[in-house]
């Protein structure tokens, strides 16, 4: 669900071959041990490719997940808009777990989720606001659409030759999408990476964390690694 739902090492860029072009792209896929998301557990070990498109601060990705180990875990396919410019990003996702038809789009009837976010990087501290404002969104206690929202703050640091990043996030009200009976911590997660260089023009990024749930009571112990091009 953008790094959406999509909890993975960035990937570098590369330039477009045009003659001083502006456009640079991304390509590549993560392996990961499991799939845990906001801290959820979507499934188990998986494959998470990448591909993008990026213009003057203006993005177009499309991010997947498919299980390996456990072939009955969904199937996801993330579409992401973005824009960013400076330590702000504004972006909209759509987000599918290959449940129904992916063509269906009318309301009530679609198995898609749209999620709109905001976010400012202050270098010492991210922080991010996402909100589904469309789709197959979760039901509050009432039953009517609770506009699911996570609230996220991330702190990167460097430590022992390797780069840390410390995340904390919240679901600020009851929603059935997070299984959230209201104001809960659902995420609380620290990792480490290691960018392997081979030849001095490849990057092989592997990474490793802890993410505890306090909303489940689940802790789970990640491990991943990245091919880009």
């Amino acid at each position: 669900m953008p790094l959406s739902a999509q909890d993975t090492t960035p990937l570098p860029t590369r330039e477009g071959q045009g003659g001083g072009s502006a456009v640079s792209s991304t390509l590549g896929v993560d392996l990961v041990n499991q799939y845990i998301w906001r801290g959820q557990d979507l499934g188990d070990v998986s494959l998470q490719p990448t591909l993008g498109v990026e213009w003057k601060g203006l993005s177009l990705s499309a991010w997947g997940s498919v299980g390996i180990s456990d072939f009955s875990d969904d199937k996801e396919l993330d579409l992401t808009l973005a824009y960013s410019t400076g330590g702000f990003n504004v972006g909209i996702t759509d987000y599918w777990f290959s449940d129904g038809s992916y063509f269906k789009y009318k309301a009530h009837r679609t198995t898609h989720i749209w999620e709109a976010n905001i976010g400012y990087d202050f270098g010492f501290l991210s922080v991010q606001w996402f909100t589904n404002f469309a789709g197959d969104d979760g039901v509050n206690k009432d039953g009517k659409r609770s506009y699911s929202s996570y609230f996220e703050l991330t702190s990167p640091f460097r430590l022992g030759g390797l780069d840390w990043e410390g995340s904390i996030g919240i679901v600020p009200w009851r929603t059935t999408f997070y299984d959230a009976n209201g104001f809960c911590i659902t995420n609380v997660s620290l990792r480490a990476t290691k960018d392997f260089v081979i030849k001095e023009k490849y990057h092989l990024p592997v990474f490793a964390g802890l993410t505890a749930s306090p909303r489940s009571e689940k802790l789970y112990l990640l491990m991943g690694v990245s091919f880009h091009l």
